[in-house]
């Protein structure tokens, strides 16, 4: 009788929920290829599909989370989920998807997170659906 070990139950889960990915971001693209362009954005606000993913940032928003942000901070959304973002004292952002880099704008912020996704879901922050 054979047994697997955690780590080979670890691995085929990656594995596989890589190839989900992979066949998620690829539909993604084909679908954003063939979206209408969008109308103009009001200053200050992003509207944009990077890598398959629709980005929208709106300027000073406050609120999300309950109103657990100060105002003037942008809301950063993610396919229609919003994502947790935080400034640092020096002025940088990280988000709750990298932590340990840090980014010059929002819209960076963002790029990067749909990156590190790689085609999954983003999970709404604090058990909030």
């Amino acid at each position: 009788m054979n047994k697997i070990t955690r780590r080979q139950a670890l691995g085929t889960t990656a594995g596989a929920l890589t190839v989900l990915g992979l066949t998620a971001a690829a539909t993604g693209v084909a679908t954003s290829a063939a979206a209408t362009p969008a109308a103009p954005t009001p200053q200050g606000t992003v509207d944009e599909v990077y890598q398959g993913r629709r980005i929208q940032i709106t300027a000073g928003g406050g609120g999300h989370h309950g109103g657990h942000h100060s105002p003037g901070q942008p809301t950063v959304r993610i396919d229609g989920r919003e994502l947790h973002i935080m400034r640092n004292a020096d002025g940088s952002w990280i988000s709750v998807i990298n932590h340990y880099e840090t980014f010059t704008e929002p819209r960076l912020l963002a790029r990067a997170a749909v990156r590190d996704l790689q085609g999954a879901p983003l999970v709404p922050f604090g058990g909030a659906a």
